[in-house]
């Protein structure tokens, strides 16, 4: 993964400090302990996300890469990859870019998804969540639909689903 910054990533005066979420990433280690615990703990958190065993590779402004594994607990009826499993997988994404993407100022709630199921999924999948445009932060005054788009792959870089989730971001205060 490159390390390079998106044009989609806030500028320090647009993100004046970071999320609860965002700043416990960056405190455990970068390495596959942190990673682990962090995921570990976010699915105590959010519950529902625990159900696809979900795995945070890499967060930061404007990205996200979370990977899942094909286990029983999200087969369909034909043991491929169960499309609403996929969904879940495709929100843990575009939350967690958004908890390191939102200034402490706003808060963003999701709004609504749009799902592409393109092939069957028969391997374990990684969802690759980026903002569809840059976000001014500051210019948010009341609110404003952030959209998120999330490609998912299979283990051979096919993608097998394909996401739009729209979120809804408004002032804290």
């Amino acid at each position: 993964m490159s390390d390079a910054k998106s044009s989609s990533t806030p500028t320090p005066a647009t993100r004046p400090s970071l999320s609860p979420t965002y700043a416990l990433r960056r405190k455990l280690p970068d390495n596959g302990l942190g990673k682990a615990l962090f995921s570990l703990g976010m699915s105590v958190r959010v519950p529902y996300f625990g159900t696809i065993l979900p795995y945070v590779d890499e967060m930061r402004p404007g990205y996200c890469r979370v990977t899942a594994p094909k286990w029983f607990g999200v087969y369909n009826h034909i043991h491929t990859f169960h499309a609403i499993a996929a969904c879940n997988l495709a929100e843990v994404a575009m939350g967690m870019l958004m908890e390191a993407t939102t200034p402490t100022t706003h808060r963003w709630i999701p709004k609504g998804m749009t799902a592409d199921y393109l092939t069957k999924a028969t391997t374990r999948l990684s969802a690759v969540a980026t903002l569809a445009e840059p976000v001014d932060f500051a210019a948010i005054d009341s609110g404003r639909d952030v959209v998120v788009s999330i490609s998912i792959t299979d283990t051979h870089g096919v993608e097998v689903v394909h996401c739009e989730i729209t979120t809804w971001v408004t002032p804290t205060a």
